[in-house]
């Protein structure tokens, strides 16, 4: 609602001033035939959402009172329903030591990106006497903020939001460098990786036939597998910027099979219809996924389209992987970026029936919801 950020008239003149006429004009054109707007970073804005630091909006200026010298652990917890928000304290660093209450190896930050049902702790020593808690959201229209201080009444200064960026090609098909290709023709059957071993994720799209109708405007072929990215907004700000690659669980995996086989969902959906589902189908039209009760197996969750998801499975961990099938973190709520591609590793250890969905609240109602049983 109320995305302001909207290309208009005077965009397009700025384009032609810069790139040309042609230039500019091919360019609204390609946009305007997708029926994509590279606006459209969230659903929900600041002119309708209040942001609030433990139930505390900005103007009122939620404290946490810390002596000087001493290290301080924060423990931050996306509890919003539709919001992402990139957090820093100007002026200090923050050491994560915990992704979504599992300890990691620490990595020093002056930026991260928490969405929806994430949490992070992060280790700080201030020194000065006040610091400001600032959290904006992803499409830059507002912030939560908050107050590190020595003593109640002791503000800092609180920054600009930054400049809301457009989603760029990358964003919307994935891997420019690679071959797009329609694959459905010869899509491989689920659980079958391509050349035959599960040592790594398979890479190749396998886009299901119901994702071929009005409720997904939009499939990726060739979608990025990169981790390295913290995404739109936070890339070449000139801060250290937390990224999955960075996330080490202490300890390593829980388990140390590898994946006896794998399972590929799509993330799916149409802006204008504002429809939201997995492999097209959204939940009311959708069967089960069924776990094998103590199998290990990889989950492949492929982003067809233009916005972040945060994916929550139910009552098993998620072992977040590299691109070539190393471990790197356990976590309960992994974040998708458009055309992006992810793969984790699940122990089908708990028995019954379990939720799986986008953690944006009206995403998940609108059927980016499945079930799982574990049987």
């Amino acid at each position: 609602y109320y995305n302001f950020n909207q290309p208009t008239v005077v965009d397009f003149f700025r384009d032609v001033s810069r790139d040309g006429f042609k230039a500019a004009f091919d360019k609204r054109k390609m946009w305007n035939e997708m029926r994509m707007n590279p606006s459209d970073l969230a659903d929900i804005s600041a002119y309708a959402y209040t942001y609030l630091v433990n139930g505390t909006p900005p103007a009122a200026n939620w404290t946490g009172l810390f002596r000087p010298g001493e290290r301080v652990r924060l423990r931050l917890i996306n509890s919003g329903a539709m919001t992402f928000f990139d957090v820093r304290i100007p002026g200090l660093k923050m050491t994560v030591v915990q992704a979504d209450g599992q300890d990691v190896e620490p990595v020093t930050v002056d930026e991260l990106r928490i969405g929806v049902a994430e949490t992070y702790d992060v280790i700080v020593t201030p020194t000065d006497d006040a610091y400001t808690i600032f959290a904006q959201s992803m499409d830059r229209t507002g912030f939560a903020r908050g107050t590190l201080a020595t003593r109640h009444g002791l503000v800092a200064a609180v920054p600009e939001p930054d400049k809301p960026e457009w989603l760029t090609m990358a964003d919307m098909m994935g891997d420019m460098g690679g071959m797009a290709m329609d694959h459905s023709k010869h899509a491989m059957p689920a659980g079958t990786a391509m050349d035959g071993k599960l040592a790594k994720p398979s890479t190749q799209a396998r886009h299901a036939k119901t994702e071929y109708g009005p409720s997904t405007d939009m499939r990726v072929d060739m979608a990025r597998t990169n981790l390295d990215d913290p995404g739109i907004g936070l890339r070449n700000n000139g801060r250290r910027v937390l990224t999955y690659a960075d996330l080490h669980t202490i300890g390593g995996s829980i388990d140390p099979r590898g994946a006896e086989r794998e399972i590929e969902l799509h993330l799916t959906g149409n802006m204008e219809r504002y429809a939201w589902s997995l492999d097209g189908l959204e939940f009311g039209k959708s069967t089960p996924v069924h776990f094998r009760y103590g199998e290990r197996l990889r989950v492949i969750l492929h982003n067809d389209t233009m916005m972040t998801h945060p994916m929550h499975l139910h009552g098993m961990w998620s072992e977040l992987e590299s691109p070539d099938g190393q471990f790197l973190a356990r976590k309960h709520t992994l974040n998708v970026q458009p055309a992006q591609r992810v793969s984790f590793l699940v122990s089908a250890d708990a028995l019954g029936r379990w939720a799986w969905h986008c953690h944006l609240l009206l995403h998940m109602d609108a059927g980016m919801f499945r079930e799982v049983v574990v049987a």
